[in-house]
């Protein structure tokens, strides 16, 4: 029998538990669940029934120390992530931390630090949404240049409807202390994972947002942001909780072609003929007035592929596992290094601040400037600690 990856999880709640359910059933062939750790003693119950042949601990240090597992996955809530991965590392432990990596460039940073220290050790981050065949192959696309340089990029992503009661179940939910934001830091960091794994990192961001906009909240339930590439290419990005039909659109334009991006398993290439400015600077006066009413033959400037996936989920979270577990056994290269995570984390807070001080950000913006200010929301909110 080929070798297999001794895993150990922290916390048993929706994610904790899918990822043991995963393994246990063999979908992730090379790891075995040898080893969970969850404080809630009904949890701890609940995993004995499920995984009787798992060991369970009421404190994750210790299951760190077994000797039991050799590589974890953290599932907790967002600022302990970096913590935890530290602890893990220090250990000796190989480490998948769940997304976001943490909720302040700070501590990610501390995070990756301490990780390249150990280049021995496999640290990856739980971007499953990499695995989308279509995400995938736009972004083989980009890196081919065939579409040439980017001008413009624009995401609507709206699908991620929660009512009330979804903020209702828990005092940690939607709020600055407990969770470290709203839809930026709970249901988009995805998106703004693949935005930036596609398009490549913006130089600054001007961000409006609504911070219990539609819901009763502390934290944004909406945003619209505008970034800048630094070349006079640009880029939006829409998000909210709140609408009951959302869209989820997403488009890229370059001098060479365009894509566009519909539910995340349908997109239209637009490939030109030739780039946009030298078909600009062939079209003769006469032929003005053809081109804005549509009165030419497109076929003469550029062609449509449409590419259409049965699902947009891919492989997700055991492909994501199963990655891990290949670079841990014989460096298979990552599908998310846990180095990556710095880049949504990095522009949420980018994000946040711009819309604290109505200013445009740079992407190197001072992270104790940002960290004053959500430690100001974490005071005024007054149910948690601030954060250092």
């Amino acid at each position: 029998m080929s070798k297999k990856v001794r895993l150990g999880i922290v916390g048993f709640g929706n994610q904790g538990s899918q990822y043991a359910g995963l393994v246990a059933d063999g979908r992730v062939p090379n790891m075995e669940l040898v080893a969970i750790t969850d404080t809630d003693p009904t949890r701890r119950e609940l995993i004995a029934e499920r995984h009787p042949g798992v060991t369970v601990f009421d404190d994750y240090i210790t299951m760190l120390e077994s000797g039991a597992i050799e590589a974890v996955v953290t599932t907790v809530p967002h600022y302990l992530h970096p913590q935890m991965g530290i602890q893990a590392l220090e250990r000796g432990l190989h480490v998948l931390v769940e997304k976001p990596a943490g909720v302040y460039t700070k501590q990610v940073k501390e995070l990756n630090e301490f990780a390249a220290s150990k280049p021995e050790l496999t640290f990856a981050i739980m971007f499953n949404q990499r695995t989308n065949p279509l995400y995938r192959k736009l972004k083989e696309i980009i890196a081919s240049g065939e579409l040439g340089e980017i001008r413009r990029t624009n995401w609507i992503v709206t699908t991620w409807y929660r009512p009330q009661a979804y903020y209702d179940q828990s005092d940690w939910r939607a709020t600055w202390g407990g969770e470290g934001g709203g839809v930026l830091v709970n249901q988009a960091p995805h998106n703004l994972d693949l935005w930036q794994w596609i398009c490549g990192v913006p130089q600054s961001v001007f961000a409006k947002a609504g911070y219990g906009f539609r819901r009763n909240i502390d934290v944004e339930d909406e945003v619209v942001a505008v970034v800048d590439y630094g070349n006079g290419a640009t880029g939006t990005f829409t998000t909210a909780t709140h609408e009951l039909v959302g869209t989820d659109r997403f488009e890229i334009t370059g001098d060479k072609g365009k894509i566009v991006v519909t539910d995340a398993k349908t997109a239209v290439v637009t490939r030109y003929r030739r780039t946009e400015q030298e078909i600009n600077a062939s079209i003769p006066t006469e032929d003005i007035w053809k081109m804005t009413r549509d009165e030419f033959d497109p076929n003469e400037y550029y062609t449509h592929e449409t590419l259409e996936f049965d699902t947009a989920w891919g492989g997700q979270h055991a492909t994501v596992l199963e990655n891990f577990a290949a670079n841990i056994l014989d460096g298979t290269p990552l599908i998310a290094p846990g180095s990556d995570g710095i880049l949504g984390v990095r522009l949420a807070n980018a994000i946040h601040l711009s819309s604290w001080t109505g200013k445009e950000v740079p992407m190197d913006f001072d992270d104790d400037e940002f960290l004053a200010l959500l430690n100001k929301k974490i005071a005024e909110e007054g149910k948690f600690p601030q954060r250092g």
